[in-house]
């Protein structure tokens, strides 16, 4: 089985291919899961299974795609999407009629979508500002593509799915004008810089895998990208513990604010 030496060279050689660094990783659950991916295709090392990604194009995509858990739905804790809603959106458009907004590791494009139809009905002659940024360029092509499955939508109100999107033999396909009002890009959180001057950046699920050293370094830099009185949103097993450290004030569970 693969020692040391081997996994060191192994996340050497992948940062390079994929430009993502598994040093910001905990390691005994990416070790656990590269593992799991070994045993399936029959190698013992972790140089042996470069080999194979590197020279097979769809296992390298499938591996990529294992390691950035591209698990995402549209209203993901609806809950919090209500207080989203009702509470965080109402009190930054009081501040500022036309928002910034990020949301960051987008991956399907559920969650920006999801945002644009809130603020069509919030605020229907206003086009804001929604960026959306993933590391993984398959989960943007069908992002823009915008067309999803009943199981990415269940938590979407009836009304909003009749008015929204449009039925295609099985699948639902969003309306051009919500497509319109999103911008997509690849990014890569831990490498690539930041834009400044939001009024909201979304996190959810993504950084569930990151060492507590990567988390924490990427919360500073959201909160520096945050204008004050700005808000960070984060998903639901990711609450800041040093939220004040940082900068941070306690907004609502799960939302956190730049102070003004």
């Amino acid at each position: 089985m693969s020692n040391e030496k081997d996994w060191e060279t192994f996340k050497q050689k992948f940062f390079t291919k994929s430009g993502i660094d598994l040093n910001d990783y905990k390691p005994a659950q990416m070790q656990r899961r590269i593992t799991n991916l070994m045993n399936r295709h029959g190698v013992h090392t972790y140089m042996d299974f470069f080999g194979l990604i590197d020279k097979e194009a769809k296992l390298y995509k499938d591996f990529v795609d294992y390691l950035t858990i591209n698990v995402t739905e549209f209203f993901r804790t609806p809950e919090k999407f209500v207080e989203l809603e009702t509470k965080c959106l109402p009190e930054l458009l009081s501040k500022n009629p036309k928002l910034n907004i990020w949301s960051a590791g987008c991956s399907i494009g559920a969650e920006p979508y999801s945002l644009a139809m809130i603020l069509n009905e919030l605020t229907p002659q206003i086009r804001h500002r929604i960026l959306a940024t993933d590391l993984d360029v398959e989960m943007l092509a069908k992002a823009q593509k915008g067309i999803y499955t009943a199981n990415e939508l269940k938590n979407i109100a009836p009304a909003r799915l009749n008015r929204y999107f449009k039925t295609i033999d099985s699948t639902y396909c969003i309306n051009d004008d919500i497509k319109s009002r999103v911008e997509f890009r690849r990014h890569n959180l831990l490498l690539d810089k930041f834009e400044g001057g939001f009024d909201l950046i979304l996190c959810r699920n993504v950084v569930i895998y990151f060492t507590e050293e990567a988390k924490d370094a990427l919360y500073r830099r959201f909160f520096t990208a945050l204008k004050p009185g700005g808000v960070l949103f984060v998903g639901g097993t990711e609450a800041i513990l040093n939220f004040r450290e940082i900068g941070f004030q306690h907004y609502m569970p799960f939302f956190y604010r730049k102070p003004w």
